[in-house]
């Protein structure tokens, strides 16, 4: 404790005093409450060491019997809001509030006590008049606490002097309550709130402050401005060179990253066109040899390892419904063992149910063509003798990607390693389908050669301009056209030159390049054109021999170019809606891949047929299969064929195909090629034209059946006579002296179905298939080599089969 000075002494002096003549007043009362500001039994409240105050009724407003009507007006020294026993000054009383402070912390505008204070004070302009009454007042009452007092009396005139208040009033006791919390709880200068919160028109001044640019008014405002602009400048630059660094920062990391990708993936390019430029020069030095071998190689044993790979564009294959059984409808390939050198290694695309490996176990056993036969996937691993399937374990793996069966099997180590060991120390090659630069891989993988040529010559002759350029080459007559269009101007431009010149055509065919069948032909027909009337008569009034200037055939040429562009966007329809349903979306196509104009047939009776050709490494052309095409609703593509074809005259087709093959040989094509070509009688010279319109350079469909058909009947195609032979059996025996007389032979026809569709025969199972068939006299005589034969593709969805009806002619 402190020793009480001088002024304290005469505190407690005065305070003796004023508690003597309350003492007086009090015995005046009645009772001992407070009534009308007086104070009763002070003798009991002096005797207990209380400091009485007597508040003046005046003081308390309207509320006051309410808040203080019968509650002992007594300020206990532990509870002394302004002067406890307190260690920085002398312990002295100082008149206050008869309501105790409950807390030292600022409080907020909220929490005020409502009390209506005694000792205010007005603040003007942010500076207090000394010599003011009421701080006067203020002052001396509080002159024992004034050096706590005075900073933060200091501290609110400097803030409502930088915000430029013009009037502000101050309440004493929450100002000595927040100096008392000052000098013992901050270390530094608090915030406005609370020294705002000593005011009694804080909400005024708060308002006041708030307002934007409110600083900027009072003292210090214009330099605290340029400070502000300063540094708001100062920010902004940094922030701008900031950001530009974290951009360029970004920027050298983007760049840096693609960079490395970019060297990264140029290596990885670099390696593979290394590696398939390696594979390429592999197999040409196989192919080399598998030519200077080949007639060595069919007259021994061989195996044929048959990939029916569709090597399409991405695209194309992504569009497809069913990949995988497009390239197993080919399963008629395993009846090449008909031949007893060849042995057969079918790579099938799906896994095959065991209804179907039983029933071309039985179908291939017909007549004895194999003593045994193996059945198994990559996993599996036995003794094969005439024939094997295997399923590469990667069809698992890429299930919905409608890969090339030459990529899935490039993918798949155990098949490879499976096959390599089947093969060993024999002769054998590769017969794939469309051509792949997979199929590379695979036979330098395998170490086998090709029959067949390079997926980029194969690629570019199986093209419809290609094959057309082809066709050309070899002298062969080909629908007036032209090929390699690829924009509308230049389809229209020649559209309209070969209309001018073939007045007599009345259809004219658009033909996608990379399209195959009728799905990438659309057609339109000339009687839609209103000036193709008048055209014809200008054609009849010059004549045949003066039409041919092209100074007679501008004026038509140029009323062509006028009506083509409508005439086309009206009239021309694709042949199979299902894959382009209109027109725009054809021409989308046809102009973003190229393709062909030709002319249909100007007649009322055309015929279409397929030639098979094998262009033998050693440079001989041969013919397979000859079959007059059969068309459903679409009339521009073909489901079937009757063989062997009687629409061209065998000397002619022979002829035809020689010329095609020797073409083809000269620009390094071998292997299996299918020539499509149309026949129709010409009303102008009676004679039998013949126009070759496509070039297939892979294993068709037909062929396939055909070596289907030739197993079971167990006879001979010669497409140079055209005549399906098969041998009669004879009855009688022969005995030891007699000679053996010649085997009599029949001829025989036959209607192929090589892809059938028909939803609901997914609904029955193979097995059950061939009952109801059997029960309805549908099979196949083997004594009479007459009947139905079927080829099942796939045991899952079971909706597309092959047909094979022979019979005699």
């Amino acid at each position: 404790m402190c020793l009480p000075n001088k002024r304290s002494i005469r505190h407690q002096k005065s305070v003796k005093s004023l508690t003597d003549t309350h003492r007086k007043r009090a015995n005046e009362a009645k009772g001992d409450r407070i009534i009308s500001g007086s104070v009763v039994n002070l003798q009991a409240a002096e005797s207990k060491g209380h400091h009485i105050l007597v508040v003046p009724k005046e003081d308390f407003g309207t509320d006051s019997k309410s808040r203080c009507h019968e509650q002992p007006v007594r300020k206990t020294k532990a509870h002394s809001t302004y002067l406890r026993a307190d260690r920085d000054c002398t312990p002295t009383e100082t008149p206050a509030f008869t309501t105790t402070s409950k807390s030292m912390v600022p409080r907020s505008p909220q929490s005020l006590p409502v009390d209506i204070p005694r000792y205010l004070f007005t603040i003007r302009s942010g500076q207090v008049d000394p010599m003011a009454a009421d701080f006067c007042h203020f002052k001396q009452c509080f002159v024992l606490c004034w050096s706590s007092v005075v900073d933060v009396l200091e501290a609110l005139q400097k803030l409502l002097r930088e915000f430029a208040v013009p009037l502000a009033k101050v309440s004493g006791e929450r100002l000595v309550e927040l100096s008392h919390v000052w000098d013992s709880g901050w270390s530094k200068a608090p915030s406005a709130m609370p020294v705002l919160s000593v005011l009694e028109n804080w909400e005024e001044v708060s308002e006041l402050i708030s307002h934007p640019g409110q600083r900027y008014k009072g003292e210090g405002g214009i330099e605290a401005a340029a400070i502000h602009i300063q540094s708001s400048w100062r920010r902004y630059l940094a922030r701008t060179a900031y950001l530009c660094h974290c951009r360029r920062k970004w920027a050298a990391g983007t760049i840096a990253i693609s960079w490395l990708m970019h060297a990264q993936l140029c290596r990885v390019r670099k390696a593979l066109q290394a590696r398939r430029f390696s594979q390429l020069e592999n197999s040409r030095s196989r192919a080399q040899h598998l030519a200077a071998n080949w007639k060595r190689i069919q007259s021994f044993k061989r195996t044929i390892i048959h990939i029916p790979s569709l090597g399409y564009s991405q695209r194309k294959r992504l569009n497809l419904r069913g990949f995988d059984i497009l390239q197993n409808t080919q399963m008629s390939r395993l009846c090449d063992i008909r031949d007893e050198n060849v042995e057969v290694i079918y790579i099938c695309p799906q896994h095959l149910g065991n209804d179907i490996l039983d029933y071309y176990t039985s179908l291939l056993k017909c007549d004895g063509a194999t003593d045994g036969a193996n059945t198994t996937t990559a996993r599996a691993s036995s003794s094969v003798r005439r024939y094997i399937i295997l399923t590469p374990e990667a069809v698992d793996y890429f299930p919905t990607h409608n890969m090339c069966l030459s990529t899935l099997l490039k993918y798949s180590p155990q098949t490879l390693k499976h096959i390599r060991n089947l093969i060993q120390g024999k002769q054998a090659y590769i017969v794939g389908g469309v051509a792949h630069m997979d199929d590379l891989a695979v036979a330098d993988e395998l170490g086998l050669a090709i029959l067949g040529p390079e997926p980029a010559i194969a690629q570019h002759y199986s093209t419809k301009s290609g094959g057309r350029r082809l066709f050309v080459g070899a002298e062969i007559d080909v629908p007036p056209g032209q090929g390699d269009i690829y924009s509308l101007n230049q389809l229209h431009e020649t559209l309209a030159e070969l209309m001018t010149q073939n007045t007599d055509v009345q259809r004219w065919l658009f033909k996608i390049d990379s399209e195959d069948g009728g799905r990438g032909t659309a057609y339109c027909d000339t009687c839609h054109l209103s000036c193709y009337k008048w055209a014809l008569q200008e054609y009849h009034r010059y004549g045949p021999e003066l039409w041919n200037p092209k100074c007679i055939q501008e004026t038509v040429l140029l009323r062509y170019l006028d009506e083509i562009p409508e005439w086309l966007t009206h009239y021309a329809q694709p042949a199979k809606t299902s894959c382009y349903p209109n027109w725009a979306c054809f021409l989308k196509t046809f102009l973003r891949q190229g393709g062909v104009v030709e002319a249909y047939p100007p007649s009322n009776s055309v015929t279409c047929l397929t030639v098979d050709l094998l262009l033998e490494p050693g440079g001989e052309v041969t013919m397979l299969s000859c079959g007059d095409q059969l068309h459903g609703g679409c009339k521009l593509e073909a489901i079937g064929s009757i063989v062997p074809q009687s629409s061209v005259h065998p000397e002619t087709l022979n002829s035809i195909c020689t010329r095609v093959g020797r073409a083809c040989l000269q620009r390094c094509i071998v292997g299996y090629v299918s020539v499509d070509l149309v026949t129709f009688l010409d009303h102008n010279t009676m004679e039998k034209k013949v126009w070759a319109v496509d070039l297939d350079i892979t294993y068709s469909n037909q062929l396939a059946m055909t070596q289907m058909l030739l197993m079971m009947t167990g006879g001979t195609l010669n497409c140079r006579t055209g005549c399906l032979e098969a041998p009669i059996p004879i009855r009688e025996k022969c005995y030891e002296h007699q000679i053996v007389p010649k085997v009599p032979v029949e001829n025989l026809c036959a209607v192929i179905g090589n892809h059938l569709v028909h939803s609901d025969l997914s609904m029955l199972y193979n097995k059950v298939f061939l009952m109801m068939c059997n029960a309805h006299g549908i099979r196949f005589n083997k004594k009479t080599k007459q009947g139905t034969v079927f080829a099942f593709f796939d045991s899952s969805e079971r909706s597309s089969i092959g047909m094979i009806y022979v019979y005699k002619i």
